[in-house]
């Protein structure tokens, strides 16, 4: 990724807050009970590894998704999920609570990352409701 503004994000927040953000959010979502049934199968652990990973490259920082996954190619990643509109909602929900307890939502870099998160949520989504 070679985005300046997306290495802006990296540099402003750093590997630390990143890992703050991914530890504030997980529990959250395993508490969701419309996040559950998509995340109830993996381990905590494991999924916040690979967010944390995933969130670092996004971000603008190393490439550590890539180098352990391959290319992110999030939205087909997810497909076997059933990503509703509601779904997509609850999980930026969650992350705008974890962004308000790591103290990112009131900073800019904080809102446009997650402004770039809302793009990512709109792009997942693969069903419609019933």
């Amino acid at each position: 990724m070679s985005n300046p503004q997306l290495r802006l994000i990296y540099d402003e927040i750093g590997a630390e807050k990143i890992e703050e953000l991914v530890h504030a959010f997980y529990p959250k979502v395993y508490a969701d009970p419309d996040l559950i049934p998509i995340f109830d199968e993996v381990e905590m652990p494991e999924i916040m590894r690979k967010q944390q990973l995933f969130l670092t490259q996004f971000t603008g920082g190393p490439a550590l998704f890539s180098m352990e996954f391959g290319a992110p190619r999030m939205r087909f990643r997810h497909l076997p999920h059933e990503i509703t509109p509601t779904r997509a909602r609850a999980w930026l929900r969650c992350m705008k609570e974890a962004f308000i307890e790591v103290g990112l939502w009131d900073e800019p870099v904080g809102q446009e990352f997650y402004q770039r998160l809302m793009q990512v949520a709109a792009v997942m989504v693969n069903t419609e409701e019933d």
